[in-house]
């Protein structure tokens, strides 16, 4: 049962993940409690007015277009792949054709990927009314 023992170099790491767990566990206790408990629980229609200018609150439903997801996306997409590209222009020399030829590959197939992209209609903006 040498493992359990409190020599092992590991066991402050344990001990101090066990006690890390628990303080995160009982400080969210806490704050819901205490949020719970000091949150008034009326609502006033004081509160729910608007405030010195606006139009009138109506609820309508919240449709926000697929398409800032789209945009987004690709945007990580050939941002993401464009950041793979600095390590390979710093050891250039390093890689000789081997890493040329990898490198023409991967911007092969990025190019591939916007041309996909583009005719799919990905990168066109629709206006939804």
């Amino acid at each position: 049962m040498e493992h359990m023992s409190a020599t092992n170099p590991y066991f402050g790491v344990f001990v101090l993940f066990v006690l890390t767990f628990g303080a995160f566990y009982a400080t969210t206790v806490a704050a819901r409690w205490a949020s719970r408990a000091l949150a008034r629980k009326d609502t006033e229609k004081l509160k729910l007015s608007i405030y010195e200018c606006g139009p009138e609150v109506t609820k309508q439903p919240n449709r926000i277009s697929t398409q800032f997801y789209l945009f987004a996306l690709l945007f990580l997409l050939f941002d993401v792949e464009v950041v793979f590209m600095f390590p390979w222009a710093i050891d250039f020399k390093l890689l000789g054709w081997f890493g040329f030829a990898e490198m023409l590959m991967f911007i092969l197939l990025l190019t591939i990927g916007f041309i996909y992209a583009w005719k799919k209609g990905a990168l066109e903006w629709h206006n939804i009314k």
